[in-house]
């Protein structure tokens, strides 16, 4: 496939992150560019809003003639009518991870894998490359808030790509640069077990680096990994490539980086918790590996603002606050729990959790509730189906059973602010990766006209 033959792609689930960043992509290069969606968001809105066509209804009559290419999620079933038409057509029908691949194997690639992280981890390093001189390409699954988008247009050789382990799509991927970042059993509905998941998964994609190149692992991971081909390792207080001396000083947190080659005192980081430091101590490894000075990564570090719904905060005044977070795995919870804690201590802390997907609901219920039990307060919404049907006997009623904590109850979408509004919350979390953050505006509102308690 000759990408500069490509002057009309169709996008089918054209508002999910990852293929909105590859529609952006071709956007950019001067193609025309279509696609549906089940529903229109904000980041539908905007898409259009940069010129691209979009439709919210199964509908083969709204596909333009002249299709080059067409991108489709594997979120989107086989039986989708646009879909079914376009495999019958002839023209050529690709997962977003294959068009992905084609198109950093035609660069030079970082590539940042791990069932947590890889969004803020990804982020950060495209903005100290940036700050460092690299103009580099990067496909997000984030609304990163210094670029004010999830893809980022760059002129030079480099791009930065997150690795999703998701249906094996980082398999597409032969990097330069590969950080792992963890690999805690996820996706069981598609690997079926954890040794799977690290043999033809995380193995498999380590296998896949470019003779010559770098692979940074988190130290913990190491052994799991295996040793081929062979990876230098970074984290907190352990590896090649360590931060350490982690504290807060002045609405910061600050740490301490040591390497082979660097000494590094006092780097300051605005994003909360120690799960952000070991994200940031992988980027800045990485970045260095491509040149960028001392003083570019101490002045990106500061200066990185976020990424949307990944531990941010959108109201803090008078002793409240109020956090969104895409957390949707016990480990991630545990981090915006944990996070919450260090930034507000002695904060009586909220959480409304929106379990997201059924399957993952059972595979790691204990785990879930176990998390959860770290809260003060727990609100819990019914699990968010995404691709699924349902499960016999999984529901949020099922896993509230589960929690040890007394202060907890169901709520739906229908008396969620009323609940909330009883609560009185100090600290307020949203948490989960469904449709939860429909309630962020709502939420701030609440929180603006209620002020201090």
């Amino acid at each position: 496939m000759n990408l500069k033959d490509i002057k009309k792609v169709y996008f089918i689930g054209i508002g999910g992150i990852g293929m909105s960043a590859l529609a952006r992509y071709f956007n950019g290069r001067g193609a025309e560019v279509y696609g549906y969606d089940k529903t229109e968001t904000l980041l539908t809105k905007k898409l259009v809003e940069e010129g691209m066509d979009i439709h919210y209804s199964e509908d083969t009559g709204r596909i333009p003639e002249g299709v080059d290419l067409v991108v489709y999620t594997p979120a989107v079933p086989v039986s989708h009518q646009e879909l079914v038409f376009f495999r019958e057509s002839g023209i050529p029908v690709r997962k977003r991870a294959e068009v992905l691949g084609i198109i950093s194997r035609g660069m030079k690639a970082v590539a940042v894998a791990g069932t947590h992280g890889k969004t803020t981890t990804s982020s950060i390093l495209a903005y100290l490359l940036r700050c460092g001189g690299v103009d580099c390409t990067a496909f997000l699954g984030g609304i990163a808030t210094n670029f004010g988008s999830n893809f980022v247009e760059g002129h030079s050789e480099w791009v930065v790509v997150e690795a999703d382990e998701f249906d094996r799509s980082f398999l597409h991927l032969s990097p330069d640069i590969a950080i792992i970042l963890s690999m805690d059993a996820d996706h069981l509905d598609i690997y079926g077990d954890r040794e799977s998941l690290l043999e033809t998964g995380f193995r498999a994609f380590a296998a896949r680096l470019k003779e010559g190149g770098r692979l940074f692992v988190h130290y913990r991971w190491l052994e799991e990994l295996g040793r081929h081909p062979a990876p230098e390792s970074f984290g907190i207080d352990g590896g090649d490539y360590r931060s350490g001396n982690v504290r807060v000083e002045g609405g910061y947190f600050t740490f301490d980086y040591r390497s082979p080659a660097h000494r590094m005192d006092g780097l300051q980081l605005a994003l909360p918790g120690r799960h952000n430091v070991e994200n940031a101590t992988a980027a800045l490894t990485a970045a260095l590996q491509l040149g960028v000075g001392e003083e570019a990564i101490r002045e990106g570090l500061r200066t990185f603002r976020g990424i949307r719904r990944r531990f941010e905060i959108l109201y803090r005044q008078g002793g409240r606050a109020y956090v969104d977070d895409y957390a949707h795995h016990p480990s991630e919870l545990e981090a915006a729990i944990g996070a919450a804690r260090e930034l507000f201590p002695g904060k009586r802390i909220t959480g409304i959790f929106q379990p997201h997907l059924f399957s993952r609901t059972r595979d790691f219920a204990d785990g879930f509730a176990a998390a959860l039990d770290k809260l003060d307060e727990i609100l819990l919404m019914e699990i968010y189906p995404a691709r699924e049907m349902p499960i016999e006997g999984v529901d949020a009623r099922w896993l509230l059973g589960k929690m040890k904590k007394t202060d907890k109850r169901l709520v739906s979408k229908a008396n969620l602010l009323e609940e909330v509004e009883r609560s009185q919350p100090e600290v307020l979390l949203t948490l989960g990766a469904g449709d939860i953050d429909t309630f962020r505006e709502p939420l701030i509102s609440y929180f603006e006209k209620t002020g201090a308690i």
